[in-house]
């Protein structure tokens, strides 16, 4: 489902628990989403998957 398509989410603390569940599940309505995080690592696993997520669009 392309709710959110021609949307773009800035989701923060999106490296972990809920901003991780938002960021996700944003860009499986279809947005572009923007994420930032104060942990570097979790921050860059959570960008990884939803590339995968976007690519699958």
């Amino acid at each position: 489902m392309a709710l959110l398509k021609n949307k773009v989410a800035l989701v923060t603390g999106a490296g972990s628990g809920i901003g991780k569940c938002v960021a996700e599940l944003y860009a499986k309505n279809g947005a572009s989403v923007v994420i930032s995080d104060i942990d570097e690592k979790g921050g860059n696993a959570v960008a990884t998957g939803l590339t995968a997520v976007a690519a699958k669009q």
